[in-house]
């Protein structure tokens, strides 16, 4: 089920990308081992780096975190539809794989406002023969534009599982918190909120080196305790499922991390400490790896 998205001319498309900034996106593909980035977005991901040696680590548990949500909610709660917004460039796995393959008729909407994300949104669509997914482009800070087009898409008079992954440290709390009221009102019963987010409470030094490379560049980067991140779920009517909020690695740990692609030796002498970054088993972690705290929540 095509969104409106994808009738945009490629010619405009082209002309909305912004080579001369990065975009949260981008840097995220760089960190995750893709190739739709810039060297804008190279040069952010490697200062960041640089500020954090293992700071790739947040990042690749915070997709792993994802992949163990979507698959209980699928699993354990029968969850059937999912509403991802931020979702980034397309990457291994993406939302409706791991919902359509325990639920093959699961129905998935994808929400961004990068031009690149768009460009890509075909590799997105291409749902299994029984379910449904769409792509809306749209910023996180138009809540009412992404319920309208997700309803094109989604049943809201059914659970939807509303994932918020790494995206609210890029927005103020004047309008991080409405936001996220305004998105879990519009929710049916039975739905559940999944979040990320960086913190300084567990690594400060680490986290605050790595802001500071951010917000040189223009970011807004918005560091959250856990009471903090906790508040998203309270003001917001929901239920905290347990573990509760917690560092990403610790939330329900299914040991399915992905292992890291071979490479030989040699080859990765050749290569750059962000280029190595794929390369790098994700399993070792230690808590002072990990500055991103996560939760899962229900709406009564």
């Amino acid at each position: 089920m095509p969104g409106d998205a994808l009738g945009q001319d490629p010619d405009e498309l082209r002309r909305r990308i912004d080579t001369s900034k990065a975009h949260p996106a981008r840097v995220y593909d760089v960190f995750l081992g893709g190739k739709d980035n810039y060297e804008v977005d190279r040069a952010a991901a490697a200062a960041a780096l640089a500020a954090n040696p293992r700071g790739y680590l947040d990042v690749r548990h915070n997709r792993d975190f994802l992949r163990r949500a979507v698959t209980t909610l699928a699993r354990e709660e029968g969850i059937r539809q999912f509403l991802d917004i931020g979702t980034g460039l397309p990457t291994q796995e993406n939302v409706h794989q791991i919902a359509q393959r325990i639920i093959p008729d699961s129905r998935v909407v994808y929400v961004d406002n990068d031009p690149v994300v768009l460009a890509h949104a075909r590799a997105l669509l291409t749902s299994g023969p029984e379910g449904l997914t769409d792509y809306i482009d749209a910023d996180l800070k138009q809540p009412a534009q992404i319920l309208e087009e997700a309803a094109k898409t989604l049943d809201f008079d059914r659970p939807i599982a509303l994932e918020l992954v790494a995206i609210l440290h890029f927005v103020e709390d004047a309008e991080a918190y409405p936001i996220v009221r305004e998105l879990v009102d519009a929710l049916p019963s039975g739905s559940r909120l999944v979040l990320s987010h960086l913190t300084e409470d567990l690594n400060p030094e680490n986290v605050r080196a790595v802001q500071r490379t951010y917000t040189e560049r223009g970011f807004t980067f918005v560091l959250r305790s856990r009471a903090e991140v906790e508040r998203f779920f309270t003001e917001s009517g929901l239920e905290l499922d347990d573990p509760g909020v917690v560092p990403a690695h610790h939330w329900r740990p299914d040991g399915a991390a992905p292992l890291p692609e071979r490479a030989d030796p040699a080859y990765l002498a050749t290569l750059d400490d962000i280029e190595k970054v794929r390369y790098r088993d994700i399993n070792d972690v230690t808590d002072a790896d990990i500055n991103v705290y996560v939760a899962t929540g229900r709406k009564a």
